[in-house]
C-alpha cells in the first residue's frame, strides 16, 4: 500500500468524500442526507431498493438470499482485490444483495481517492449491491502507554495508521459510511495485551468516546471480537458491552474468532451476549491442530456449530448481516476458496432454515 497519509492530505480526503456523498449518483437516489453528515440509515425502509430478480436474470439464486431473515454478504477483498470481479462473483454467482467493504485495488478502503470511490459506487450500482458496513481498521493499533503487543502489526489488511491518526480514521470512516449508504463502521479495541487490566478502563473510555462521536452522525460502531485484540471471545465481549453501554456501540460477533481463541463460540460464548447489542456477524470456520493451534477452514468443515448459531440468531430476532469472511485459502486462490466456503455457508443456512 501507499505510505501513511499525511494529516493535511488525510483531511483533504475527508472533504472530498463529503462532497462526493451529496452527489446525485444513482446508488444513493432517494436518500436524505442533511448536513453536515446526514442521518444514517437504521432500517430497510430507508434504504434504496434493489431491482427485482427479473431485472437481473443472470443473478444466481437471488430469490433465496432475498428471503433470508439476514443480510447475506461477503467481505469484498476475501474474493479479489479487483472490486469489479468481487462484486460480479458476490452478486451473479453467489446471488447476494449485500457486500462488506474493507479494501480494493490493493488499498485499504480508507486510502481510496475520490475517483476510486466514484468507481466503486458505479460498480456497486451495476451489480445492485448494498453495503452492510465499512470494515474500518479503527483502533487496530497499540494502546498508548501500554507495552507493545506481540500481535502488533503494520499493514494489517493494507492499513498503516498509528494511534495519533485514529481520530482521523474515525472521521474518514464516518464519511465513507455516508458515501456508501450504510450506518455501520467496524472497529477493534487495540492489539492484545498479556495483562489488559491496568488499561481496560481507559480502553473502554476510548470506545465510549468514539461511539458517542459516531452516534452524533447516526453511525453505529461495531466492535469485532478478534483474537489479536483485547476482546477475543464472547465472554470478553459481554464484559465490554456491559461497561460501555452506548447504543452506538454494538458487537460484530465473530464465532470463528472466538473458537480460534479457545472458546466454544456457540452456544457458550453466544449465550453470554446481550442479543440486542449484536449488530453484525462474521462467518468463517476453524479447526484445531494441537492444544492451542487453530487453522482457518471452509465454512461447515470446522468446529463452529454454525447451524445452531444461525438458528439461534434467527430465533433471537437478529436481522442484520451474516458476512462471509473466508480467511481459509485451501481452495488454491482467494476466489475459489471463497466459492467453496460460500457453498458450505449456503448449505448451513439452508439446514438452519435461514435461506
Amino acid at each position: 500500500m501507499s505510505a501513511r497519509i499525511p494529516r493535511r492530505e488525510f483531511l483533504a480526503g475527508i472533504g472530498a468524500l463529503a462532497a462526493a456523498s451529496v452527489s446525485t449518483a444513482p446508488m444513493l437516489e432517494g436518500l436524505a442526507l442533511p448536513q453536515p453528515l446526514g442521518s444514517m440509515l437504521r432500517d430497510d425502509a430507508a434504504l434504496p431498493q434493489n431491482k427485482s430478480a427479473q431485472d437481473t436474470p443472470d443473478r444466481k439464486s437471488e430469490s433465496s438470499t432475498a428471503k433470508s431473515p439476514f443480510r447475506i454478504a461477503v467481505i469484498n477483498d476475501e474474493i479479489s482485490q479487483d472490486f469489479g470481479r468481487s462484486c460480479e462473483v458476490a452478486s451473479r454467482e453467489f446471488g447476494m444483495q449485500w457486500i462488506e467493504l474493507r479494501g480494493m485495488w490493493n488499498k485499504n478502503i480508507l486510502n481510496l481517492d475520490p475517483k476510486e470511490i466514484a468507481e466503486a459506487r458505479r460498480i456497486l450500482d451495476k451489480y445492485k449491491l448494498r453495503v452492510t458496513d465499512i470494515a474500518s481498521p479503527l483502533f487496530k493499533v497499540d494502546f498508548p502507554g501500554a507495552p507493545q503487543s506481540k500481535y502488533s502489526e503494520r499493514h494489517d489488511f493494507k492499513a498503516d495508521f498509528n494511534f495519533q491518526q485514529q481520530e482521523e480514521v474515525l472521521e474518514r470512516s464516518i464519511e465513507l459510511a455516508r458515501t456508501f449508504g450504510t450506518d455501520r463502521v467496524r472497529c477493534f479495541d487495540f492489539w492484545r495485551l498479556p495483562d489488559q487490566a491496568p488499561y481496560r478502563a481507559a480502553i473502554n473510555q476510548k470506545l465510549k468516546a468514539a461511539a458517542e462521536k459516531a452516534g452524533k452522525h447516526g453511525i453505529i460502531l461495531l466492535l469485532e471480537n478478534e483474537g489479536a485484540c483485547n476482546t477475543a471471545t464472547g465472554a470478553e465481549a459481554a464484559r465490554v458491552l456491559a461497561a460501555v453501554t452506548s447504543p452506538s456501540l454494538m458487537l460484530n460477533w465473530d464465532p470463528g474468532n472466538a473458537a480460534a481463541s479457545g472458546e466454544k463460540a456457540y452456544p457458550d460464548g453466544y449465550n453470554l451476549l446481550p442479543k440486542e447489542r449484536i449488530g453484525h456477524c462474521h462467518c468463517k470456520d476453524t479447526i484445531q491442530r494441537g492444544k492451542e493451534n487453530y487453522e482457518w477452514e471452509a465454512m461447515g468443515r470446522g468446529i463452529v456449530d454454525w447451524v445452531g448459531q444461525f438458528r439461534a440468531l434467527k430465533r433471537d430476532g437478529y436481522r442484520y448481516a451474516v458476512s462471509l469472511e473466508t480467511h481459509w485459502r485451501g481452495g488454491g486462490s482467494p476466489e475459489e476458496s471463497s466459492r467453496q466456503s460460500w457453498a458450505g455457508m449456503e448449505a448451513i443456512l439452508q439446514k438452519a432454515e435461514a435461506l
